[in-house]
């Protein structure tokens, strides 16, 4: 296979720039031309490999930071927005979108959120009657898609917050057995706030509940242990880093107050994880077990959603993981979190594809199925999927019910336990799947649900196939 093209040039210009190098001292430091480096700054030229050692040795700069999937991201977005029939005509070429991607990305973030505030406009405009307008309601992204777009872009990966997290689990006793002491015992002697279990957070629904003016921390009793262990984290996080939390979320700029209290939960909810699952213990741990998704809740006293979670936010510069996609579904197909370091990116608009095998997993309760899968630009990944039950306590409480999806690119399962008997190089073992049927390009998929938006129709009235229609 052919080595991927990298076009880096807006991320060598910030480091030659926070280096306060000219453009003549940047190259003379890298061995190449003053002229060469122009044109790689203005992607007019690929980065070589020479180049890229170079980079890492003089300016300690991690090559995997070049690689652009963040890129990736950004111009799967950008293309599935431009598939939109709000935008009539012919798309832009994709050498086109990857220019405007490359070198000017706030265009790009820009151009999205137009898009949404049109979306949601049109959506308003066709459900709304005239009382509701009258009330002067915003087509701006609710506050849930704002903080999803923040952590999306971020990589999920917040550094600072990381490392406190990480310090916080060395400061403690980690073994699984006494986690949620340790943590109960720091966050009193640390902070006078007492944990009980029961009391306020005791009926049904109710996980956690903080008294600030008794500074006691309720939590469910019939909730796990790793549950109780992340909620004691999570209090930390919003006591201990309160101010460090709230520069975050101010360099966000979020549009509304209400997406600011999200971000705040969201942020506090990523400490706990990473306390709970401290960075480079865990990493080792990953590699150790091959990312057996049980022995790694079992060994760190952690749920399978917790583990495959943070198996996606492995990101750090220099010490990054295998890069995984996360998901979570409910029974009707609702991604209700998403997360990917990979190439695939999930449908920021309507289901996703019927084929993927999270969709399956509700089928076969508590176990880890696989399915070797191909996506329409011949990427190929591995892809896990598991169901996962949070029963609400009572026979009368209602059950949460999800699916979990984790997976990565096929050529990372030698690090996977789930791949050693799967035959990964017959082209037939790879089953086709999408992101969704509005975006996706196949041609003869039988779970087709809606056409293409990108191609004309053909419909044939002497003919009838499974989907009754055609494409060019």
């Amino acid at each position: 296979m052919r080595a991927r093209k990298v076009f880096a040039g807006r991320k060598i210009r910030t480091i030659r720039t926070q280096a306060g190098l000219t453009q003549q001292a940047f190259a003379a430091q890298l061995g190449i031309s003053t002229s060469y480096l122009n044109q790689l700054e203005n992607n007019q030229r690929h980065v070589t490999a020479p180049v890229l050692l170079a980079l890492a040795d003089v300016f300690s700069v991690d090559i995997k930071d070049l690689s652009g999937n963040e890129d990736d991201r950004l111009l799967a977005d950008l293309s599935e927005a431009l598939a939109d029939p709000l935008f009539s005509g012919d798309a832009p070429p994709s050498q086109d979108l990857k220019l405007v991607v490359q070198n000017t990305p706030a265009v790009a973030h820009a151009f999205l959120s137009m898009h949404q505030a049109l979306r949601r406009a049109g959506e308003r405009l066709a459900e709304l009657d005239d009382t509701l307008e009258r009330t002067g309601a915003q087509a701006d992204p609710t506050p849930y898609e704002e903080v999803r777009d923040f952590f999306h872009y971020m990589d999920n990966y917040i550094d600072w917050l990381d490392r406190a997290a990480e310090d916080l689990a060395g400061q403690i006793d980690s073994s699984r057995a006494d986690r949620t002491r340790a943590l109960a015992g720091f966050i009193e002697a640390q902070h006078g706030i007492r944990v009980v279990i029961g009391g306020e957070a005791s009926r049904p629904g109710a996980l956690r509940r903080y008294d600030r003016h008794a500074r006691v921390l309720s939590l469910n009793p019939r909730s796990s242990a790793a549950t109780h262990a992340f909620q004691i984290a999570h209090q930390l996080a919003l006591t201990a880093h309160s101010d460090a939390i709230g520069e975050i979320v101010r360099k966000a700029d979020f549009r509304s107050r209400d997406a600011e209290a999200v971000c705040r939960i969201g942020l506090a909810n990523y400490f706990a994880g990473a306390a709970v699952l401290p960075y480079g213990a865990f990493l080792e741990a990953a590699r150790e077990l091959r990312h057996d998704l049980e022995l790694l809740a079992e060994r760190f006293g952690a749920s399978i959603e917790q583990v495959a979670h943070r198996l996606s936010t492995l990101q750090r510069p220099g010490l990054k993981g295998v890069p995984f996609f996360f998901a979570r579904v409910d029974q009707a197909g609702n991604i209700t979190k998403r997360h990917s370091a990979t190439k695939l990116q999930f449908a920021r608009f309507g289901s996703a594809c019927p084929l993927w095998n999270v969709h399956t997993a509700f089928e076969t309760p508590n176990r880890i199925i696989r399915q070797l899968a191909e996506t329409p630009d011949g990427i190929r990944y591995l892809c896990l999927a598991t169901t996962v039950t949070k029963p609400g306590g009572g026979y009368r409480a209602p059950v949460q019910r999800y699916a979990l999806a984790l997976g990565c690119e096929v050529r990372h399962v030698p690090e996977l336990v789930y791949a050693d008997d799967l035959d990964t190089v017959q082209d037939e073992a790879f089953e086709p799947i999408g992101i969704s049927c509005r975006i996706c390009e196949r041609q003869a998929c039988h779970q087709r649900a809606v056409p293409p938006l990108k191609h004309k129709l053909t419909v044939d009235e002497q003919a009838r196939d499974t989907v009754p229609y055609g494409f060019d």
